[in-house]
C-alpha cells in the first residue's frame, strides 16, 4: 500500500497486528491462484483519490471476477475490454444518459481523479468467484475508510446502491453528509429503483449548494 493521505488515520484506528495480516493474506491468496485486480492496482481507489480531495464516495462489492476487467475501482474496467454480456456499468451509463450526462465508456479513472473514492467493500477476488474474499480481511479496513470519510470535515456524498451497500450507511453521519441509497445497478435490479434515482444529479446538486465544484459524470 503506497503512502497517501488515508494512511495516517487507518494506522491510527486498526490495530497494528491487522497490516501483517492483510500483506500475507495477499502474499498467500496470489500465490496460491488467480486473483484480481492485479496486485499492484488493490488500493487504487485510495491510491487516485486523496482524502481532502474525496466529495463522492461510491460503495461497491468487490472487483470484476473476469480476467482483465477489474483494475481497482468500484464499478469500473478498461475501456479497451470488449463484453458480450450486460454489467452494471451498461446501467450505470443509461442513468447517466436519462440525467444528460454522456458517459459513454466503461473506465471510470477520470471519476476517481474528480475526487470520486470508487471503494470496493472487498479489496480481491479469486477468478469466476465474485465475493469469495468477503469475511476475509478487508471489511476491517474499507469500514474504516468510510469512516474516515464520514468523519472529515469537508460534507460529502455517499452513493451506496444494493443492499450490501446500504449496510455501511451506519457508518456514515447522515447529518453532515447526503446519502443516496438504491437499488443495485446490476441486470437483476436495476428496474426495481436504481433507474430513475438520480444519483448524479443529486450529488452535484449537494456539491453545489455546499460550496464545491460539481463532478464532470460525462469523463
Amino acid at each position: 500500500m503506497k503512502k497517501t493521505d488515508w494512511s495516517a488515520p487507518l494506522r491510527h484506528r486498526l490495530p497494528e497486528e491487522y497490516f501483517p495480516k492483510m500483506v500475507e493474506f495477499i502474499n498467500d491468496t496470489y500465490r496460491e491462484g488467480t486473483i484480481y485486480p492485479p496486485e499492484n492496482q488493490i488500493f487504487k481507489a485510495i491510491e487516485l483519490t486523496a482524502l481532502a480531495q474525496t466529495k463522492v464516495v461510491i460503495v461497491g462489492q468487490d472487483p470484476y471476477p473476469q480476467p482483465g476487467k477489474a483494475q481497482g475501482l468500484a464499478f469500473s474496467y478498461p475501456a479497451s475490454f470488449k463484453v458480450n454480456r450486460p454489467d452494471s456499468i451498461v446501467n450505470i451509463q443509461k442513468e447517466l444518459a436519462a440525467e444528460g450526462f454522456s458517459k459513454t465508456d466503461s473506465d471510470l479513472t477520470n471519476w476517481a481523479e474528480q475526487g470520486v473514492l470508487l471503494l470496493n467493500a472487498v479489496l480481491t477476488v479469486p477468478e469466476f468467484a465474485s465475493n469469495a474474499h468477503a469475511g476475509k480481511i478487508w471489511e476491517p479496513l474499507t469500514d474504516e475508510l468510510i469512516k474516515i470519510a464520514s468523519d472529515d470535515d469537508r460534507p460529502k456524498v455517499f452513493i451506496l446502491w444494493g443492499g450490501f451497500a446500504r449496510k455501511k450507511a451506519k457508518l456514515i453521519d447522515g447529518e453532515k453528509h447526503l446519502i443516496l441509497e438504491a437499488a443495485h445497478p446490476s441486470p437483476l435490479s436495476a428496474n426495481r429503483g436504481f433507474f430513475g434515482s438520480q444519483p448524479f444529479s443529486k450529488a452535484n446538486d449537494f456539491l453545489v449548494k455546499t460550496g464545491q465544484t460539481p463532478i464532470d459524470w460525462s469523463k
